[in-house]
């Protein structure tokens, strides 16, 4: 995977510390931040690879955090993890929603942490060099802007082709229709949220045709993801 740079947002240096001496060093860098200010000096020097943002800080949440670094073309496309000690469903949905990839519990063995880190870098960060995304037999073919299913050419309308390449893009991450709005019509588009169910549907419909329409998965009070897993 080649070395990454890890920025943690933590107010408990104990918690710092422990990353810091538990991710390798010939595979990561960390930068440390106390609070969204240190974050956001560190984030205008460079962009990290991953940021592990910690729920409950000192002045700005985490959460109210996560969907500003969202809002932000600079750093929209960061992948999160949120560390907090909130396990309920409904507050891991919040942190999904808010643009949270992923979600550790505190306490965590720095062994889970490494393993969900490498986890989202993968499918988060995509070979660059590649022209194509592949999931569940489909094949975006993104420099032909055509979809497959096997030899089977799936037409798309060119928003819907959008769509689905942010979902390929970001598999098993829920993204609010706020969210995908500004990923897929742009910040600051005039367009209704309702707009975006009107899409969703004309997606499902065409991938209907290969019955891969259960991939666009409805989650209730969040908004949508692409899975390859049942619901």
């Amino acid at each position: 995977m080649g070395s990454k740079d890890i920025l943690i947002v933590e107010d408990e240096a104990a918690i710092r510390e422990m990353v810091a001496f538990s991710l390798p060093s010939e595979a990561f860098t960390l930068r440390q931040a106390a609070d969204t200010a240190e974050a956001e000096v560190l984030l205008s020097e460079r962009l990290p690879d991953l940021i592990l943002l910690d729920w409950m800080l000192p002045g700005t949440s985490g959460l109210e955090f996560a969907r500003r670094l969202r809002r932000d073309e600079y750093t929209r496309g960061v992948p999160i993890i949120m560390l907090t000690a909130r396990g309920e469903e409904d507050d891991r949905i919040s942190g999904l929603e808010a643009g949270a990839d992923d979600y550790v519990t505190k306490p965590f063995s720095p062994r889970e942490l490494i393993a969900r880190i490498r986890a989202v870098l993968r499918r988060s960060s995509p070979d660059r060099g590649s022209d194509r995304l592949e999931a569940a037999g489909l094949t975006l073919d993104l420099a032909g802007h055509r979809l497959h299913y096997g030899q089977r050419q799936i037409e798309l309308g060119p928003t819907e082709f959008r769509l689905l390449r942010h979902f390929m893009g970001h598999p098993e991450r829920v993204f609010s229709r706020g969210q995908l709005l500004d990923a897929v019509w742009g910040r600051g588009a005039d367009v209704e949220e309702r707009t975006v169910d009107v899409h969703i549907l004309r997606l499902r419909k065409a991938l209907a045709s290969v019955r891969r329409e259960g991939l666009i998965q409805t989650v209730r009070g969040a908004g949508y993801r692409f899975s390859t897993r049942k619901e």
